[in-house]
């Protein structure tokens, strides 16, 4: 058995049944363990997962955020491989599998992540890699592009989406796990971030196929929680993986950034949310702990900085192209 499967839950029932039978499905082709980390659900999902054959079940007692639940996972774990994934999401048949092979081929790849496809439109790619740009933006490559040939080929991403990705525990225990203080948003694209600047890779697996509902936790696409602790997390994101030079190098971009998310936060009558959050960011790094996460700067790392750096810039225009 390689793989050890995480799955964070918060008052799933929605969607957590369903998920377990498909992990259930494939287990039988190919064994893995399967935790669920319940953050203090009410709605009788933990009690669900506890039911299920094959099913272990870590209470948290209440909601601790994704970070902490899945570290909690990791923990609990003893294989090579750990697999997160949504409680929101069905997998189809070989899909432990195709993310298993694609560690064992891949020696230097810290992470993978699976082709994510709408649960409600499943002709459509709801994430095919995370990326990261010099303007301050995270996205979803491929988000709503209906599937085609572009993106059934694997390949390296920038960082791989948590909502359904594999994980090397040793490359975890060298780097360190999820970052707690970042709670919910944009902590795949850190790990995946910091893993980048100790020089591993991270992939792209197709093969290895979701059907993902999202926004099940959080509730509708844009709302209050979601845009407050995602714009905290995209200011802390750059303080901790950046050291001072890259962040004045990118500062152009940044203002242009940050300037037109809060325009279009503005329209979704969210501007002042999105405002505070950002003042949030910069108080998690400086006031409330969040140096002590801070990735050092190291000379024998430049060639990795220089790399991520170019990519900054060519996904700015991977973001309007893809």
């Amino acid at each position: 058995m390689k793989s050890t499967i995480v799955i964070p839950n918060y008052n799933g029932i929605e969607y957590l049944e369903k998920c377990l039978a498909s992990i259930l499905a494939d287990t039988a082709d190919h064994p893995a363990r399967i935790l669920v980390v319940d953050n203090g659900s009410v709605d009788g999902s933990a009690e669900a997962a506890e039911a299920a054959e094959r099913v272990e079940v870590i209470r948290m007692g209440e909601n601790t955020g994704f970070c902490k639940a899945v570290n909690a996972g990791i923990r609990a774990s003893d294989t090579p491989y750990i697999i997160l994934l949504n409680n929101d999401l069905t997998i189809e048949r070989g899909f432990i599998k195709a993310m298993e092979d694609t560690l064992d081929k891949n020696p230097k790849a810290f992470s993978a992540g699976a082709q994510m496809r709408m649960m409600r439109e499943p002709g459509r790619i709801d994430n095919a890699g995370d990326y990261y740009c010099a303007l301050g933006w995270a996205y979803d490559f491929g988000k709503g592009k209906k599937i085609s040939k572009k993106y059934e080929r694997p390949g390296k991403v920038f960082a791989a989406c948590g909502g359904a990705a594999i994980y090397r525990r040793n490359i975890l225990d060298k780097i360190g796990l999820f970052d707690e203080r970042h709670f919910a948003y944009l902590e795949d694209v850190d790990i995946g971030y910091r893993a980048r600047i100790y020089g591993y890779d991270n992939l792209y697996e197709p093969q290895a196929v979701v059907y993902h509902a999202g926004s099940s936790v959080s509730g509708s696409k844009y709302n209050e929680f979601k845009t407050n602790l995602s714009s905290a997390n995209s200011i802390y994101l750059i303080e901790k993986n950046m050291p001072p030079l890259q962040i004045i190098i990118n500062l152009p971009f940044f203002i242009v950034g940050f300037g037109v998310k809060f325009l279009f936060f503005c329209k979704k009558r969210l501007g002042k949310i999105y405002l505070k959050g950002l003042i949030r960011g910069f108080r998690i790094y400086y006031k409330e702990g969040g140096r002590e996460n801070h990735v050092c700067f190291r000379l024998g790392n430049i060639g990795n900085y220089v790399r991520i750096q170019w990519e900054l810039w060519i996904n700015i225009f991977r973001r309007f192209l893809g």
